[in-house]
């Protein structure tokens, strides 16, 4: 693509404009202002300064400079594609859709070539061992192995975005921007009750197979793609699926999190997905009930069953659609706000954070206070919270002697009601689950989770897990997730 068009081009997390050489000035703000106790009286504070940023293609080099207790640390990112490094068009360049947007990110950054500086992280290899080797790309890591998680970490990657929720910043083919997924559903008008738009008939699972199985049960299927076609493929794909119950949301990889637009756009198009794919799907759907998976060859017979049953039953059929009018399940709208922030920025964040956990273990770094007891009876402990896809940590003080869950949520509640907080999906959202401004806590978990653990894995057990966490941890750091 000509890097002077302005085209359009998917990358996966948003739909983003390419905005060559495009400069943008950022906001610079405190990052920390500790609130203090009478007994424990230390203040720091972090600030962005010489922000500002560029964009261009050959070239893109990424930086801010953050200053603490009057250390700086410069960070610049420099990618430059040659052919020893697995690049992929749609994912090694970055995006500009609307600079105001990318204003929004908390972490101040500075997008632009930097001759002679040495960067802290840099894209590729053939860096020097003081920086961070960065890969990102939305591949499967069947097709392209450097994409798996311990392959990158093995090749010497520092920081891994890949679609998997365990790699260091995701970057999926979910967003509310790019996807209207709480589109109405329209009337199923055609007479088969099933679509497929498979064109490449050479994967390396069996959703080929999967297919021609079908076809045998004696369930129509139209096929738009160039395996086994039979409808004319030049038509708007969702557009199409929308008239059909069922859409054969059939990926190339059965990998985990790997779950890529012919997912979502089912879900756009108010079509029951049919999928073959990762093996997680669940995760990823609006609601329980509302996809069919195919886990192996076995299991066609009886969703093909599955697929006739509600093709001939309209009530069932609208069950497995109720989350379009009631709304999907918490975990599905946690999941699709984390690319509210897109990825780019959720890189900033990452590497900001790196570099300030190691500032913080400096001899220099001023110290916090991290609990306090007064006249001998209570201990206070001063943790810190800030919400998934920011930067900014706020303090938040908890009594020994109330070391709870609940404390924790309502402490994490009220501070941010008073600081009149605005959830970071607020404005990427549909309409209709924006909700109203009360703040609803999904998950509450230790910063430093990748978000497959933050979100599926990780739970305190119980208060006393809580408790001794923030006892061997001083100065505990958290991350929520609202809803």
């Amino acid at each position: 693509m000509d890097s002077s068009s302005g085209e359009e081009v998917l990358a996966g997390d948003a739909r983003w404009r390419s905005a060559p050489m495009a400069r943008v000035q950022l906001v610079t703000g405190p990052i920390f202002n500790l609130s203090t106790l009478s007994s424990c009286d230390v203040e720091s504070s972090f600030r962005l300064v010489d922000v500002k940023a560029r964009f261009s293609f050959r070239t893109v080099t990424f930086g801010f400079r953050l200053k603490a207790n009057s250390s700086e640390a410069l960070l610049v990112l420099t990618a430059v594609q040659n052919p020893t490094t697995q690049f992929h068009p749609s994912v090694s360049r970055y995006y500009l859709y609307d600079q105001p947007d990318f204003q929004s990110c908390s972490v101040d950054c500075t997008f632009e070539a930097s001759a002679g500086k040495t960067p802290d992280a840099t894209f590729g290899f053939g860096h020097k061992p003081e920086t961070l080797g960065i890969i990102r790309s939305m591949e499967s890591a069947q097709y392209y192995p450097d994409n798996d998680l311990s392959q990158a970490r093995r090749r010497g990657y520092d920081v891994v975005m890949t679609t998997s929720l365990s790699s260091d910043v995701p970057v999926g083919y979910f967003s509310w921007a790019e996807y209207d997924i709480m589109a109405p559903v329209q009337p199923k008008t055609e007479k088969a009750i099933a679509a497929a738009f498979i064109s490449n008939c050479g994967a390396r699972n069996f959703r080929l197979q999967a297919l021609e199985a079908l076809m045998r049960t004696r369930i129509k299927i139209d096929s738009y793609g160039g395996c086994h076609r039979n409808r004319d493929g030049k038509v708007d794909k969702v557009e199409a699926l929308k008239r059909y119950k069922f859409s054969l949301a059939f990926e190339n990889t059965n990998e985990e999190d790997y779950v890529t637009e012919k997912f979502f756009q089912s879900l756009v198009a108010g079509s029951v997905p049919v999928v073959v794919g990762a093996l997680n799907i669940e995760d990823f759907a609006p609601a329980s009930g509302s996809i069919l998976r195919i886990k192996s060859m076995e299991d066609v017979e009886p969703v093909a069953k599955r697929m006739k049953y509600l093709a001939d039953n309209p009530a069932a059929y609208n069950h497995t659609l109720r989350w379009k009018y009631e709304g999907p399940s918490d975990s599905f709208k946690a999941l699709v706000d984390m690319a509210a922030v897109h990825s780019s920025c959720r890189l900033c964040i990452f590497l900001a954070t790196r570099i300030q956990e190691q500032e913080e273990k400096s001899p220099s770094f001023k110290k916090r206070p991290c609990k306090c007891t007064r006249g001998g009876s209570d201990t206070v402990y001063h943790v810190f919270v800030r919400e998934r896809g920011r930067f900014e940590m706020e303090s938040i003080f908890l009594r020994g002697k109330n070391l709870t869950l609940e404390a924790l949520q309502s402490a994490v509640v009220a501070k941010f009601k008073s600081l009149k907080h605005e959830p970071v999906w607020k404005k990427e959202r549909p309409a209709s689950l924006k909700g109203d401004n009360e703040l609803r806590v999904h998950k509450i978990y230790p910063l430093g989770l990748t978000q497959r653990q933050a979100l599926y894995n990780f739970k305190f057990e119980g208060n006393s897990s809580l408790s001794t966490h923030i006892q061997h941890n001083p100065c505990a750091k958290f991350e929520v997730v609202f809803v």
